[in-house]
């Protein structure tokens, strides 16, 4: 499975690219998308949601997981990050792509076994976790640790198929019988 990660920001928005194949992940891409600082906030938005259906286009997730807006001191913020989100959920619903949304608490606990965790330690897992040796961004690493949490959680979401004995085949079968309609 193939899961596009966005930590959205108006500054910078950082992507991950990354394919589960079982218990292995693999990363595919990552990186920021930093707008020019001069434009206003409508062109930054049209520029983020550009690039970032660039890699939506390129990369064809199978899911794009974005990170839920969290509440600033500054209510200003908070509707920019909205804003943010609503371009990058227009960008990928356009395309088709199933959207998943998840909390900062709910992507740290998934990464690092702590919701409470620093941005150092996410990055430092994010790292362990897909064998990334090179630069990586707080952002880029951002949206990787999205794209984890997703694959993790569609991991445990699939019960695990066991075999049914004739037994239970034949009282399934007979409680079928008895509900419908004679």
């Amino acid at each position: 499975m193939r899961v596009l990660g966005l930590d959205p920001g108006s500054r910078c928005t950082g992507y991950g690219v990354v394919d589960r194949h079982g218990n292995r992940y693999t990363t595919i891409a990552f990186g920021e998308v930093k707008p020019a600082a001069k434009l206003d906030l409508p062109h930054r938005l049209h520029a983020i949601a550009e690039r970032i259906g660039a890699v939506m286009d390129e990369h064809q997730p199978e899911c794009v997981a974005v990170e839920e807006a969290f509440y600033h001191e500054s209510v200003r913020s908070t509707l920019v990050l909205g804003h943010v989100r609503g371009a990058l959920i227009v960008a990928a619903v356009s395309r088709g792509f199933e959207i998943a949304e998840y909390s900062p608490r709910a992507i740290k606990l998934a990464v690092t076994g702590s919701g409470a965790a620093a941005k150092e330690q996410v990055t430092y897992m994010v790292r362990r976790l897909l064998v990334i040796d090179g630069a990586l961004s707080t952002d880029a690493s951002d949206g990787l640790a999205v794209a984890l949490c997703h694959l993790q959680r569609v991991n445990r979401a699939i019960p695990e198929r066991r075999p049914v004995s004739p037994a239970a085949q034949r009282l399934e079968a007979l409680l079928l019988t008895r509900r419908s309609p004679t």
